[in-house]
């Protein structure tokens, strides 16, 4: 399954356990998506109020799509599968530069 790179950014409430964080990323238009959830979606570390932000992380997804441009390769993704997360605003699927994406 591979995972999108996100930038955890903050620290947002210690509860649940073990703490939720705000990561985001951007898509393939430069626009910025927000995803609030609990730590360990993002990564495998402890992360506090105190933590240093940004941190590197990254969630997994689903490729649904992949697409070539003329300006490079570019992925349709859904990160509803198999975590069941959405960003802020509803959305689960996005389209990202290829370089944004690791197994």
């Amino acid at each position: 399954m591979p995972n999108l790179r996100v930038k955890i950014v903050r620290f947002v409430d210690e509860e649940p356990q073990p703490g939720i964080v705000e990561s985001q990323f951007r898509d393939d238009e430069g626009q910025v998506h927000s995803i609030i959830d609990k730590v360990p979606y993002f990564i495998n570390a402890v992360l506090w109020s105190d933590s240093e932000y940004p941190q590197p992380g990254d969630i997994r997804c689903r490729v649904l799509e992949r697409i070539h441009r003329i300006s490079g390769d570019f992925a349709r993704i859904t990160i509803a599968e198999p975590d069941y997360i959405e960003a802020t605003d509803g959305k689960s699927e996005f389209v990202v530069n290829e370089a944004d994406l690791f197994d």
